[in-house]
């Protein structure tokens, strides 16, 4: 990447106006039974940007399924409106917040219309979300037990320990959140060394000689020039971007990004315009555009392209289509911010992420940005790349020079989880944990499809929605899950569209063949009780992406 201090200094020049189409290599994709395969046009094949199978599901739900979908939302909508009805006449006791009497004359704090959905249809599922847990997060965790006498307004404890929940929700992918004595030792000596807290930001006295080791560890871990380390993942997104790019630059978001990337591109003051989810030709089109127009007005040249994808996308369970991409980002010279929140250490052969899964170099990405809080059992981010860039963000992200360090004992769980997955232990247990990840992830994918449930996503994310669709059926699903001993993750609008609510399992190297089968039989008995299994198998809901798409093969 171009040294970052001149961040926007016009890398794109205006030759790109000028481009002819003939001198644009073309070269076709088209997708089959979801595998992406090449076309050869020009003795080049496309086919050689992908070096394994690349297949993900996206099937389309039968139309009565949408119907009563949106049936369930009616009857809630107009049950709402009565309930608020009888809130305002004094026939039902109003437990949400309102105004007082002596403000009504102010502008009100509350929005009646604006808490219309979470007052009466969220607030009637409320107690699958929010669970209590007095336990690790591994494997199995342990729930303090809590009920509601007024329909889930308020709750009260009962003082009894749910024992032995499997977690089919935590993001613990390699199993490092782990209580294990042995495994934890060098933290705990670590934190008798340097306490809890540093009480001082990376720019002033919170740079620790553990921060540098980490750092480094970081770097060599991703095959990079230089890595920095924060102390919350999502701030390593929102906080870093405005840093990155700003007014005069160009943002180019998938539509599917993570809220953090979204916040980040907001602060930054650049320009946003958004692809449709792993669509290269959307993506194409909105990059060739922006060579062509510039900017708005003025039409001068953007002073810097960015493109913000992930790996592994947390609500969908599917892999950037990253070969293409980056195919993209060479052709029209952009910046490519790559995050691996849910990808570092869950995919690869020796969990590198989607860099890796692809066969590709780290140097074909300029910003790697990553998480430690899911892989690695721990807290806080990173972003890595060549060194010109690492040093201009150790000077001008605010997260470096606002934010507290990270606390020694976390670096030293994250230090000691990756060198238990590069074999710097002197073990092969992390690359044991690695795969035993990806065997119990096509395992668990295998048997839902088999069922004929409706999962989205790539067969190698660990991240696996399963499609509930009705509002009446995510409350139901979560309570019946839980009855069975199995801790779940439900989805709903507006975290999802309104008509694709879901369940979502996250897999664990931890979780054991039975542990997994436990959950199967549950889902394949529960599936037939609420009627879930809706797959007919049939074609993708999502538009084809490859019928024709140019992509430039060579530098």
């Amino acid at each position: 990447m171009a040294n970052p201090s001149a961040v926007c200094n016009g890398h794109l020049h205006h030759h790109h106006h000028h481009q002819k189409q003939n001198n644009i290599l073309k070269s076709g994709i088209y997708k089959k039974n979801g595998i992406t395969k090449g076309i050869k046009k020009n003795g080049i094949s496309n086919g050689t940007l992908y070096k394994k199978k690349f297949v993900e599901h996206f099937e389309q739900a039968p139309m009565y399924v949408a119907v009563f979908t949106f049936l369930g939302f009616g009857v809630g909508t107009i049950f709402g409106y009565l309930r608020d009805f009888m809130r305002a006449w004094g026939l039902e006791k109003r437990n949400i917040a309102t105004e007082r009497e002596q403000q009504k004359d102010f502008v009100p704090l509350y929005q009646d219309f604006e808490n219309f959905y979470t007052r009466n249809l969220y607030m009637r599922i409320r107690d699958n979300w929010n669970r209590p847990i007095c336990s690790v997060p591994g494997p199995q965790f342990d729930l303090m037990e809590r009920v509601t006498d007024d329909y889930n307004w308020t709750f009260r404890f009962t003082g009894r320990i749910i024992k032995n929940v499997i977690n089919m929700g935590s993001y613990n992918y390699l199993g490092f959140a782990e209580t294990d004595v042995n495994a934890l030792k060098t933290v705990t000596i670590e934190l008798q060394k340097y306490g809890t807290g540093i009480c001082s930001t990376r720019q002033e006295m919170g740079t620790l000689d553990k921060h540098v080791e980490l750092e480094k560890l970081v770097a060599k871990f991703l095959g990079v020039e230089d890595a920095m380390v924060f102390g919350m993942g999502f701030a390593t997104n929102s906080m870093n971007i405005p840093a990155l790019v700003g007014k005069g630059c160009l943002i180019l978001s998938d539509e599917l990004n993570h809220t953090s990337l979204v916040l980040g591109a907001r602060l930054s003051g650049a320009t946003i315009r958004i692809f449709k989810h792993n669509n290269i030709q959307s993506l194409e089109k909105l990059l060739r555009d922006a060579i062509i127009y510039g900017q708005p007005r003025s039409r001068r040249a953007w002073r810097k392209i960015i493109i913000l994808v992930e790996g592994i996308y947390s609500m969908e369970g599917s892999i950037v289509r990253l070969p293409e991409i980056v195919s993209l980002k060479k052709k029209y010279k952009a910046y490519l911010y790559l995050d691996e929140a849910h990808s570092i250490g869950a995919v690869g052969a020796t969990g590198r992420g989607v860099v890796e899964y692809f066969g590709m170099s780290p140097d074909d990405v300029d910003v790697l940005m990553g998480t430690f809080t899911k892989s690695f059992g721990a807290a806080g981010g990173y972003i890595a790349g060549k060194k010109d860039l690492v040093d201009f963000l150790r000077t001008h992200s605010h997260s470096a020079v606002y934010a507290t360090s990270m606390c020694p004992p976390v670096a030293e769980q994250i230090i000691r989880a990756m060198k238990c997955v590069m074999g710097l232990d002197g073990t092969t247990q992390g690359l044991q944990r690695v795969r035993q990840l990806g065997k119990n992830t096509r395992y668990f994918r295998r048997r839902l499809h088999e069922m004929g449930f409706i999962i989205y996503g790539n067969d190698d994310s660990p991240v696996v929605p399963l499609l509930l669709y009705m509002p009446g059926k995510i409350g139901a699903f979560a309570r019946r899950m839980l009855e069975k001993n199995i801790g779940v993750v439900v989805v709903g609008f507006p975290a999802t569209p309104i008509t694709e609510s879901r369940a979502r399992f996250c897999v664990s190297a931890a979780h054991t063949r039975e542990m997994l089968d436990t959950v199967l039989n549950a889902l394949d008995e529960l599936g037939d009780f609420l009627h879930l299994k809706y797959s007919r198998y049939s074609k993708s809901s999502h538009p084809e992406l490859y019928e024709e798409t140019r992509l430039e093969l060579e530098d």
